[in-house]
């Protein structure tokens, strides 16, 4: 199966300073991979118009419902998400990150992940700027995200 993550209102590719927030520039935005820090997919300037990750992942089921894994799939069984993690690139390339945000796959509705597993796709869309107008980060839940299907 698919997970195809649609996100818009990056944030810009500098945040500011702000109390309790050093501020950074040249910033960036990739999945994470599980156990791999620093492996990232689709490492997106924070300052791009949209970002597109597409991710492929297994379904199976279990007496919960449905059990999603794969190379880019963080957590256990019930409570399984996807990082977004958010960095500075260097001018020789190097990632440093500086914050997360966490789409809980727990929160994706029965109902959406049984229709996406049987069309075998499964899209998140979000927009990436909190409402300080800092890079999203923390749990990333509905309303912050809404999980469909193509047909949906």
């Amino acid at each position: 199966m698919l997970i195809r993550i649609e996100a818009s209102e990056l944030p810009g590719r500098a945040c500011g300073r702000e109390p309790g927030f050093p501020g950074y520039a040249n910033i960036h935005v990739g999945v994470q991979g599980r156990e791999r820090r620093e492996e990232l997919l689709g490492l997106t300037p924070g300052d791009a118009p949209s970002a597109l990750w597409e991710l492929e992942v297994s379904a199976t089921g279990t007496e919960a419902g449905w059990d999603l894994r794969g190379s880019f799939v963080q957590g256990r069984p019930g409570g399984r998400f996807i990082y977004l993690s958010w960095g500075t690139v260097s001018a020789a390339g190097a990632f440093s990150m500086f914050r997360r945000a966490k789409l809980h796959l727990d929160a994706i509705p029965d109902r959406v992940l049984d229709e996406a597993v049987a069309q075998g796709v499964l899209v998140a869309r979000l927009g990436l700027t909190d409402a300080q107008g800092q890079p999203l980060c923390a749990a990333v839940r509905p309303p912050l995200v809404a999980w469909s299907t193509p047909s949906g």
